[in-house]
């Protein structure tokens, strides 16, 4: 992969430092180069060899490196990438950080940064408890900086409580939420509610039902919307199945994605993929195939296209919803109408039994269908919740964060 994003790297003092070179590894892997500055502390857990051989660069660790202030000063290092992590961020370091203290290459480096920052805390949980740090860590939030973590468990000093650091893989996540796609870059990390632990079942696009060899029955649907909505609820820390009808759209970092054809494969691949937490059928699916698919092209000096059977397709969103074993604890169904889009939508959510419907106006208009922005409406048993018209990337991250917040109550 090419890596086309990159991040610098703060690692502290702490046990947890040797997970950092796992997180290198992890981001390497994803296609996101690593720089990194290991603090003095931090050499006594892990060291800059090893740093240097995972990240394919040097690492950095005096402030008072006068080739590398030649080479690459602090102020250059600190604005010469696309993020800032601190991994794991110690008390000490977040203590210099919420005080504007610059005594080190770490310090400095996050004093000087025009950079997003991302911290992952790591400490005794007596020391994360403790109102010093509390006050540090509600000052570092104020400022912008986010926060991932700390997890609950036992701690290498033999007591139980929050704060682990998070691991490698949650940390790379939230670092891809940040990273290169703007739609995922405005996520709040540290303040949003999570979806971690969570299986999220999302259709897409549209499908494709054959007449013949050549032909199909199909529509406009682009898959724009279920595929900017899978990236979000990934970025959130869920686990992701997006099931997706043809489109031209590319895969997703840290989703599974199933690419059908047919409404018949979407629904099996569906059923294949519970039990889910929660459900989201934004396909477009055909409601009616062709009865009758030919094994050669039709010829139209035959007479076959005068007239096409139609027959039904399985209903998807309905048989997820009215399931007594593996329902998803939230069904969520879209409706696209062109006209009487609100009492349409009521009308499908209570006959399809989801628990909520998102209503969009796909007239020829509008410029949903197949466009980069939309407005909806959410239609639930709380009423209607209408959003106004943005980009179908921050219908997504709204929706994400929505979500989290209901499946959490």
């Amino acid at each position: 992969m090419t890596q086309t994003n990159s991040i610098l790297l703060i690692i502290g003092g702490g046990i947890a430092a040797y997970k950092s070179l796992e997180l290198i590894r992890d981001l390497s892997r994803r296609g996101v180069k690593s720089r990194v500055i290991l603090t003095r502390a931090g050499t006594e857990f892990v060291t800059p060899l090893s740093v240097s051989g995972l990240s394919g660069e040097k690492c950095f660790t005096d402030l008072f490196d006068l080739t590398d202030e030649t080479e690459m000063g602090h102020i250059e290092l600190s604005r010469s990438t696309d993020l800032v992590v601190v991994a794991p961020a110690t008390a000490d370091l977040m203590a210099k950080a919420a005080n504007g203290l610059a005594n080190d290459l770490a310090s400095t480096t996050l004093l000087a940064t025009d950079k997003r920052v991302l911290m992952a805390p790591s400490m005794n949980v007596r020391m994360w408890q403790h109102a010093a740090t509390q006050r540090n860590l509600a000052t570092l939030k104020q400022d912008g900086v986010e926060i991932i973590g700390p997890d609950d468990g036992a701690m290498a000093c033999g007591e139980f409580g929050p704060g682990r650091m998070a691991e490698p893989t949650t940390i790379a996540d939230a670092i891809m939420a940040a990273l290169g796609n703007p739609a995922l870059s405005a996520l709040p990390i540290g303040n949003a509610p999570d979806l971690f632990g969570k299986h999220m079942l999302v259709t897409a696009g549209p499908t494709h039902e054959p007449l013949d060899p050549v032909r199909y029955v199909a529509n406009r649907s682009s898959g724009k919307q279920g595929y900017a909505i899978a990236s979000a609820l990934a970025a959130l820390g869920a686990q992701v199945t997006l099931v997706s009808g043809p489109t031209g759209l590319s895969n997703i970092d840290g989703v599974k994605i199933i690419r059908v054809e047919t409404a018949r494969q979407m629904f099996s691949a569906c059923q294949a993929a519970l039990p889910a937490d929660c459900f989201i059928a934004c396909a477009a699916v055909s409601d009616y195939r062709p009865e009758n698919e030919t094994a050669q092209k039709i010829k139209k000096d035959q007479g076959g296209m005068s007239s096409i059977s139609l027959t039904e397709n399985p209903n998807i969103l309905q048989t997820i919803a009215s399931l007594k074993t593996n329902r998803p604890a939230l069904v969520i169904g879209f409706a696209a109408e062109t006209e009487n889009v609100l009492t349409n939508a009521q009308n499908k959510r209570a006959a399809k039994g989801c628990d909520w419907i998102i209503a969009n106006d796909v007239s020829p208009g509008t410029g949903v269908m197949g466009g980069d922005r939309n407005r909806v409406v959410i239609l639930s048993d709380q009423g209607e919740e209408p959003w106004d018209e943005m980009p179908k990337s921050e219908i997504a991250r709204k929706l994400a964060t929505k979500i989290a917040k209901a499946l959490k109550s």
